[in-house]
């Protein structure tokens, strides 16, 4: 029951710290909590193509899953991290996996790229 709390309450702390810090929110999908851009509520994800630090996801890749762009002022803070792209941009990343928006959600809560190929996860901690 301890660890039960424990994680509970470790996870509302971690999404609470990045809510306030950098616009990202917890939303309930049909396969549960995900994080999810507070800006527009979609669904973030993960690749698992993507090294630390790296994507690897350019060209058809994110026109199919667009990356989460940080603004240049954008400050990394606690597990939510911010990775350079080739182009020099920066893209939001949690714990150091970039953070992916995919095309075929279309409202709040969809969750529709979770599994997709084998290779792409719907953001969670």
């Amino acid at each position: 029951m301890k660890t039960t709390a424990l994680f509970t309450t470790g996870f509302f702390a971690l999404f609470t710290s990045i809510a306030n810090a950098q616009a990202i929110e917890p939303v309930d999908t049909r396969i549960g909590t995900v994080l999810a851009a507070a800006k527009n509520g979609m669904t973030l994800y993960t690749f698992r193509k993507d090294s630390a630090n790296t994507s690897n996801c350019y060209d058809s890749c994110a026109k199919s899953w667009p990356p989460f762009l940080a603004s240049s002022s954008a400050k990394a803070e606690g597990a939510l991290t911010l990775v350079e792209r080739k182009d020099g941009s920066q893209q939001w990343a949690l714990e150091g996996q970039p953070l992916y928006f995919w095309v075929g959600d279309k409202k709040r809560g969809d969750a529709t790229g979770e599994g997709i190929g084998g290779v792409w996860d719907a953001a969670k901690n």
